[in-house]
């Protein structure tokens, strides 16, 4: 195998949450050709971009890992940028900018790559995923090749997209932009991160951003908010005394302190409302048997 790997990485330093264990081994591909060769060598990887929107297991993941921050190159073409899944959003954005192409005001301010971004079709400030994206490759896991995907064949929805149905990882994706004036452009992204700085903590207070989904026709944050969860804490996890529907890692919190504060928010909503929340973030890893059951629970609507 080409590419190098780390035996015994600490996965808490690659986390915006600054929570997880040890990966046995964690390999960086540089290129899409390396990528794909552990996809097609190793057994059932574990493969995590900007780790944004997930909780790594404290007690770590016994599959190899792979990471992807290596494969950030990003191209332009007849206002079609093209992005391997590694490059983070806000950059890609920025880049967006610099050639006055409108489309992707709204990642400005996500922590995430574009792998996440596309696979959990990210959204905010009415603007998706969805909307400028072209196309995309992905390694088909179970068949051992690469395939292109369109739009049409994606299954976009809220927070959905085709990749969460399949055995798919993105190996990189095109988006179609639009010429508009540049100052017009850093304008809305300038508006998206005030909207942000207000509503959501910075990465200095350690988070993975929202925790669960917005159900139809109303707010996570509302109902967390109306339940009563700011200030919950449990260990050293806390619920943002600035919005409901985030949690800050204040004093080195473990998966079980996320998992146990995540099921009492859950549990609060669901009482007062009968209103089932759907985490958003992820959980990866090695489970305690209390972390199965408590994320059993939130998965499966109990």
């Amino acid at each position: 195998m080409t590419c190098d790997y780390i035996e015994n990485y600490e996965l808490r330093n690659h986390t915006t949450f600054k929570i997880g264990g040890l990966a046995q081994r964690a390999f960086f591909p540089e290129t899409t050709d390396e990528f794909c060769e552990l996809l097609q060598t190793l057994n059932n990887p574990v493969i995590l971009g900007n780790c944004s929107n997930v909780i790594v297991s404290s007690k770590g993941i016994e599959q190899d890992v792979i990471l992807t921050s290596k494969l950030n190159k990003f191209e332009s073409v007849n206002n079609i940028l093209t992005a391997q899944c590694g490059v983070k959003v806000p950059m890609l954005s920025k880049e967006a900018e610099s050639l006055s192409l409108s489309g992707l005001e709204f990642m400005i301010g996500f922590p995430g790559s574009v792998g996440g971004a596309v696979v959990m079709n990210a959204s905010a400030h009415s603007q998706a995923v969805s909307d400028t994206f072209k196309s995309c490759r992905v390694f088909d896991i179970c068949g051992k090749k690469v395939i292109e995907l369109n739009k049409d064949e994606m299954h976009f929805g809220y927070r959905h997209s085709l990749l969460q149905e399949k055995n798919y990882i993105l190996l990189d994706a095109k988006f179609e932009l639009r010429p508009a004036p540049k100052e017009e452009i850093t304008a809305i992204m300038q508006r998206n991160l005030d909207f942000r700085k207000d509503r959501q903590p910075s990465l200095v207070l350690p988070n993975a951003g929202s925790i669960f989904k917005n159900p139809p026709n109303d707010s996570a944050g509302r109902l967390l908010e109306k339940a009563g969860v700011k200030g919950l804490r449990q260990g050293g996890a806390q619920v943002w005394l600035g919005h409901a529907n985030f949690i800050v890692n204040v004093e080195n919190a473990t998966s079980k302190d996320v998992s146990l504060l995540m099921n009492k928010m859950y549990n609060m909503v669901k009482e007062k409302y009968t209103i089932k929340l759907v985490p958003e973030v992820k959980f990866v890893g090695i489970k305690s048997k209390e972390e199965e059951d408590l994320w059993d629970t939130m998965l499966n609507q109990k």
